[in-house]
């Protein structure tokens, strides 16, 4: 008589049993809990201007995130978007200088990230290189031009129309950054989670000889990618240097940790092959209640990082830690 048993469920989980267990739900009830939190801790957390103000903290990485969870759903991943972010920016402020008008930025802007993700996707994709390996050269390679061109100084005197994309408010508290956020994440979820190519790039990350073979193009799935990775900086480095008025080589800088933890946070595997945008959408509100709320407590931008690195190595062990404990509880 055999005495090796395995364990079969009485019943399949219905659709909704799924998803009350899934990772975006736990997450939406961490995000419920902070915010529960937040409230009680300051009294200031709860007006209607503080809390518009609370998005900032986050929409502008989040435009980044979502294209790098897409990146990151494929295997690869690009560690030099915040570089990105400081040579866009460096490079509408040079234009500034020479009478550039808003419209002129915004292609400047658009057009430098696109450049700086076609060279990653390139070296990646062509050259055969490991994407960790290119893209932490070329963080230190595009902020170090922002450093050579600016130095220590600082660009300024941008158009007052320009100021819109990051200071500007559609209706009452909404701004515009938080609108835009918002079409960007319908816009990433449909073509991740509705379209042929997301299931390609899904395809590409649990196995891309085997999606090689089945006709998925992925050298120029990757290679698209890190074009919007690249857009998405350009986009980011618009919105960031309208708010903040000024240019400086130190812009958006250690901003790749953040949105490396943004993903990883929102359920997307760092192995490639899983994850989701509305995972990814709490997880920027997760993250922007957890600086937000900190920020309002005085507490030093130092501790907020010793935050942000505990969340990222947690949220990477937990799923392993779990899946231990499970394969033991089934042994048992």
């Amino acid at each position: 008589m055999n005495d090796t048993t395995r364990f079969i469920p009485d019943r399949l989980r219905s659709p909704l049993e799924q998803r009350i267990k899934s990772w975006e739900t736990l997450l939406l009830a961490v995000a419920i809990a902070i915010f529960i939190v937040n409230s009680f801790m300051s009294p200031f957390f709860l007006n209607a201007w503080n809390l518009s103000d609370m998005t900032f903290n986050f929409t502008e990485k989040a435009m980044v995130a979502f294209a790098m969870a897409l990146l990151i759903i494929s295997g690869e991943i690009d560690l030099s978007v915040a570089s990105i972010i400081a040579l866009v920016s460096t490079a509408m402020g040079a234009a500034v200088q020479i009478g550039v008008g808003t419209p002129g930025l915004v292609l400047i802007g658009l057009g430098v990230g696109l450049v700086c993700g076609a060279f990653n996707g390139f070296l990646v994709t062509r050259m055969g290189l490991p994407s960790i390996v290119v893209t932490i050269g070329t963080m230190s390679l595009f902020r170090g031009i922002s450093y050579i061109i600016l130095g220590d100084q600082a660009f300024r005197g941008y158009p007052p129309d320009f100021a819109f994309f990051g200071q500007g408010y559609v209706f009452w508290v909404i701004s515009f950054e938080l609108v835009l956020f918002a079409v960007l994440a319908l816009i990433y979820y449909v073509v991740l989670h509705r379209t042929n190519f997301g299931r390609a790039v899904y395809a590409i990350g649990n196995n891309p000889v085997a999606a090689e073979f089945s006709g998925i193009r992925v050298a120029r799935v990757k290679f698209i990618l890190f074009l919007l990775t690249g857009l998405m900086s350009g986009i980011a480095a618009i919105c960031l240097t309208s708010r903040l008025g000024s240019t400086r080589p130190s812009i958006a800088f250690g901003w790749e940790l953040e949105i490396v933890t943004m993903v990883v946070l929102g359920g997307v595997s760092i192995l490639g092959g899983s994850g989701s945008i509305p995972g990814v959408v709490i997880a920027a509100f997760v993250m922007g209640l957890v600086t937000f709320g900190l920020g309002l407590l005085n507490v030093p931008g130092i501790v907020m990082s010793i935050v942000i690195g505990a969340l990222l190595i947690g949220v990477i062990a937990l799923p392993r830690l779990w899946e231990r404990w499970r394969l033991q509880a089934a042994k048992r």
